[in-house]
C-alpha cells in the first residue's frame, strides 16, 4: 500500500511493482542503446560527404542502426543484436 501526496491509498501487486521495476530497466536500456547507436552512425557520417561516395554496404549498416529500436530484442539488445561495420 503506497500513500501519494494527498493522503490516498494505493494497493499495488507485486506484479504491478515489477512491472514498473522492469519499464525503468527498459527505459535506461534503450537510452543507452540509442546513445551507442547515434555514436556509430556519427562515426560513419563522413561516408555521407558529398565528395565520399558511400558504399551499399555501408549504406545497410548505416540504415540497421536506424532501424535497431525495431529489432525484436530491443532494448535489451546482446553485443550480437547489433549489424556490423563493414
Amino acid at each position: 500500500t503506497e500513500t501519494d501526496d494527498e493522503g490516498v491509498e494505493t494497493t499495488t501487486t507485486k506484479a504491478q511493482h515489477e512491472a514498473a521495476y522492469q519499464a525503468t530497466l527498459d527505459a535506461k536500456a534503450a537510452e543507452t542503446n540509442r546513445s551507442k547507436r547515434d555514436d556509430l552512425i556519427s562515426a560513419t557520417d563522413y561516408f555521407a560527404l558529398t565528395d565520399v561516395t558511400m558504399d551499399s554496404e555501408m549504406t545497410s549498416f548505416r540504415q540497421a542502426l536506424r532501424d535497431i529500436t525495431s529489432h525484436e530484442n530491443w532494448p535489451n539488445l546482446e553485443d550480437d543484436d547489433w549489424p556490423v561495420k563493414p
